[in-house]
């Protein structure tokens, strides 16, 4: 199976365990500074207006990029290997993880300052927001957990036993479950989210890394990073029914607002990185086109009107922005080093310096009485996988 580490390109990892973080409090924190916004990366296309999030987990910064522009309106400092990144639907709250310290990170999503933080378990992997806006889950890959917070205090509300390795997580349209990916395991777990319980488990195939759920809860689409194929599964009946190989092992998935197709970032490896997204019709499911992107495409999102989408490269430092009717690439924006988790926002980031410092606290420490681990999820999601 493949084994990633955090924070050097390789790829997929089996997951290493660091120490329980402890679940504790959120922590508050003061306002950040207000300064003018500069213009600092290439202009993309127009048409679209909102903010594209990037977690550049090498760097230990998020970038916070002009939908519209595809200027980096600030890039914010001090959030150790933050592998995903999730906006809110309304994109007041920005969410990360940061896999290094074992937090949970809350952003202003106009100002970009730094709101609230908060323990998670060991080796955080992915967040998600629940569709209504008042839950945030976590996937912990080290002890193999999903975790539940209170969006607005941070405060955990609960955590659930899941397969082994969770990582990539999405919610049903309707809230009703939470559909995660067992990267170690070969499967994916269902979770009720409204009593946090683990509902059924389906075998999948090897390395899962993330997933994407159609709009009626009736599939669920899932990258296998070992087999270089993505699966659509019958959450009914509880199997797979279809599977489609796409050129290099994939990493996310990302379905189309009106669900008919779905997106997959074709990352590869370090040694054999790949260089497209895959464009998959769900019905038949087979790939009708690819766009070339740059090298190790990891995390993809698209807009809400399926117009634009945007890939993290992970081996690049860069993202790509893609034309859906055209399936090209229309402009390149460079950002920090090993992009990951990526996330569209409807509100623009305004009143942000070119750098937003903030200071998370080192909740690793606190659980293993020491300096932290900075040991790796084990994924797919690139050499990481994400």
């Amino acid at each position: 199976m493949w084994t990633w580490t955090r924070r050097r390109k390789t790829a997929l990892l089996a997951v290493s365990p660091l120490l329980l973080a402890a679940c504790g409090a959120a922590t508050a924190i003061p306002a950040g500074l207000d300064s003018p916004v500069p213009t600092l990366s290439r202009t993309a296309d127009p048409g679209v207006s909102g903010t594209v999030w990037v977690a550049n987990e090498g760097a230990g910064s998020l970038s916070a990029i002009d939908a519209a522009t595809g200027e980096v309106l600030t890039t914010v400092t001090g959030i150790p290997s933050p592998h995903n990144v999730q906006a809110s639907p309304d994109g007041a709250t920005v969410w990360a993880v940061s896999g290094h310290n074992n937090a949970l990170v809350a952003l202003d999503g106009v100002t970009s300052r730094l709101l609230m933080t908060a323990a998670t378990g060991a080796s955080p992997a992915h967040v998600v927001v629940g569709p209504d806006g008042s839950s945030v889950y976590v996937t912990n890959s080290g002890e193999d957990t999903l975790a539940r917070y209170d969006a607005t205090t941070a405060s955990s509300t609960g955590t659930v036993a899941l397969s082994a390795g969770p990582h990539g997580l999405r919610p049903s349209r309707d809230g009703a479950a939470l559909v995660v990916a067992g990267t170690t395991a070969g499967t994916i777990d269902v979770v009720d989210p409204r009593n946090l319980t683990r509902t059924t488990t389906i075998a999948v195939g090897s390395s899962p890394v993330q997933v994407a759920v159609s709009d009626d809860g009736a599939f669920a689409y899932v990258s296998l990073a070992g087999e270089s194929a993505v699966a659509k599964v019958d959450l009914v009946r509880h199997e797979v029914v279809q599977k489609v190989t796409v050129p290099t092992p994939p990493v996310q998935l990302y379905l189309t607002p009106d669900g008919a197709r779905l997106l997959s970032a074709d990352q590869g490896t370090a040694d054999a990185p790949g260089d497209t997204v895959s464009i998959i019709d769900v019905a038949t499911m087979t790939v009708s086109g690819t766009v070339t992107t740059g090298a190790g495409p990891h995390g993809v999102v698209v807009d809400p009107s399926g117009s634009r989408a945007w890939v993290t490269n992970l081996y690049a430092d860069t993202v790509s922005v893609l034309d859906l009717t055209n399936l090209a690439v229309t402009a390149t924006i460079t950002v920090g080093d090993m992009p990951n988790g990526i996330s569209f926002s409807p509100v623009t980031v305004t009143g942000a310096s070119a750098e937003t410092a903030v200071d998370v606290p080192d909740y690793s420490a606190d659980a293993a009485g020491d300096e932290g681990d900075d040991a790796g999820h084990g994924h797919g999601e690139g050499d990481h996988h994400g």
